[in-house]
């Protein structure tokens, strides 16, 4: 992984995040959504309810895990960029189910945590 530049690696470890959160029966609607409000790397469904999700990897834990990358500006541009993804896919903020995942990578992709519920709405 050192070889890859940043970009590369965050497409590859958002490509293990998609694989396994498929292989937990969400289904998959987007990735790298991008907007002037801000980046959704992940958009899923979980039965009938949207998944914006976050993909955060650490080559170790030395500056923080990558949980807590996904700091309080970060969520603020997530939240952003969903609310925006949502409108223009013509679906109401009032009346559709969603929520903010967060899918953490360290050790290469051999230790994953999906935080489902990670950024509260509001």
């Amino acid at each position: 992984m050192a070889l890859l530049n940043r970009r590369e690696k965050g497409d590859h470890y958002e490509s293990v995040a998609k694989k396994y959160l498929l292989s937990h029966n969400l289904s998959f609607i987007a990735h790298n959504f991008i907007c002037k409000m801000g980046e959704l790397d992940l958009i899923m469904r979980d039965s009938d309810t949207i998944v914006f999700i976050e993909v955060k990897y650490r080559d170790n834990k030395r500056y923080g895990s990558a949980e807590e990358m996904v700091h309080w500006k970060k969520q603020q541009k997530i939240k952003k960029a969903a609310f925006y993804w949502l409108k223009q896919n013509r679906l109401s903020v009032e009346h559709t189910s969603f929520r903010f995942d967060v899918i953490a990578i360290h050790e290469q992709g051999n230790d994953i945590n999906w935080i489902k519920n990670a950024i509260v709405e509001g």
